[in-house]
């Protein structure tokens, strides 16, 4: 049996009207779909950073500090705001997340100058941390009757997801159009702007609860039911996202600078590889127990970033984009192996608290290290930093298989 099957979602009145399932599966559909699309604005600056270096005169250090400002502004929002919605409902949270992620895109589309990067990732820090809780508590609030394990699946593999498009769609874009930063980030602008709008048609799914402005305190609250686990999962997180992050910060430069990768497509590709293969693993593997699949991505991600590290060491592209499809591998299965772990013991009232506190520290892993890194490459190099960074994810995922494998379901 699935390891999510246990998962509580709120009950539903035998004598409801089709009507009214029709809408939870409408519900359900939209939530999902949100949750990639929200992915998708995560991922699409990556490709365009060497570009915009280049356009308005910036070096490596830059990227790392937009990258920072994206995962900072985050962060905040997920420690002030990431249990508003158990609140004040998910509707009113997710409307105005996506009203700010169509800012965001707007500031992209426009951006000329570094201060425009920096506000847009600043808006869209906001919008993500505001998104994440709520989007993945409506999932969970719109799990199909009997089915509840699909929501602890969609909410594990939406993020791969939407990372795959948005690099490999702005890869492309640049490959083939003369105004990629257009086209990429108005569409994107429209897009959210339109599901923003959809939301209004969802009924509201959490009860309002006293004490939204108590809860946007800084505080971190993990249910004590799922609190030893998801210390346990922690490693497995930790090297999964800094994985990531890597990638997204810096992931063009390497293809480019340290592989010879030219063309845009290449530098989106291996994001889409690393996001979208886990995808597809988790998905294959979704019937798996929660324990085989953390410890068969753990074990993935450590030979996938060591095969990796081979790669840059023969400058050999193609053994890197393979390198980057293994490591993708563990990147979406340890993430879902956790998140079915811990999904089931979650009490329904605490739902959008608990996923705001795995995201955090999801956060932390795909921000710090990469900011750190992009810090050092002035120092050391990139192919340096890149093998010190491979060596502590390898460290990570091996500590994490450790921690699973002596562990009994």
């Amino acid at each position: 049996m699935p390891a999510t099957d246990s998962i509580v979602v709120p009950p539903r009145a035998a004598s409801a009207p089709a009507r009214s399932e029709s809408r939870s599966s409408f519900g359900f559909a939209l939530a999902v779909v949100a949750q990639i699309l929200m992915m998708v604005a995560a991922s699409a600056p990556s490709p365009f950073y060497p570009v915009l270096a280049h356009d308005i005169g910036f070096d490596a250090v830059v990227i790392s500090a937009v990258f920072a400002v994206y995962a900072v502004a985050l962060l905040l929002t997920l420690l002030t705001a990431g249990s508003l919605s158990d609140h004040i409902g998910r509707r009113p949270v997710a409307i105005t997340g996506f009203v700010l992620l169509a800012i965001s895109m707007l500031l992209f589309w426009h951006a000329d100058a570094v201060v425009m990067l920096f506000l847009a990732r600043i808006a869209q820090g906001v919008a993500s941390g505001l998104l994440i809780a709520a989007l993945s508590a409506t999932v969970l609030d719109f799990a199909p009757a009997g089915k509840p394990q699909r929501a602890a699946l969609w909410n594990s593999l939406s993020p791969g997801i939407g990372l795959a498009v948005g690099a490999l769609v702005s890869g492309i874009m640049l490959d083939l159009t003369r105004d990629a930063l257009v086209d990429v980030f108005s569409a994107l602008t429209v897009i959210y702007v339109a599901i923003a709008v959809s939301l209004l048609l969802l009924p509201e799914t959490a009860p309002r609860k006293p004490g939204a402005w108590a809860s946007l305190s800084f505080r971190l609250s993990i249910p004590a039911s799922i609190r030893a686990d998801f210390w346990r999962g922690a490693p497995a997180v930790v090297a999964g996202w800094a994985t990531g992050g890597l990638f997204l910060s810096l992931g063009a430069n390497i293809v480019h600078g340290e592989l010879g990768g030219t063309a845009h497509v290449w530098q989106g590709l291996t994001v889409a590889l690393l996001a979208g293969v886990g995808a597809v693993t988790a998905f294959v593997m979704r019937g798996r127990r929660a324990r085989t699949m953390t410890i068969f991505g753990t074990a993935a991600l450590a030979a996938g970033t060591a095969l990796s590290l081979a790669a840059l060491g023969t400058g050999s592209l193609w053994f890197y984009l393979v390198a980057a499809g293994i490591t993708g591998m563990g990147f979406g299965t340890a993430f879902s192996g956790v998140v079915a772990s811990l999904a089931p013991h979650i009490p329904t009232s605490q739902r959008a608290d608990a996923f705001a506190v795995i995201y955090l520290l999801a956060y932390l892993a795909f921000g710090v290290p990469a900011v750190l890194a992009g810090m050092l490459v002035g120092v050391f190099g990139l192919g340096a930093v890149c093998v010190g960074y491979g060596v502590v994810v390898i460290a990570l995922a091996v500590v994490a298989l450790v921690l699973r494998a002596r562990r009994a379901e």
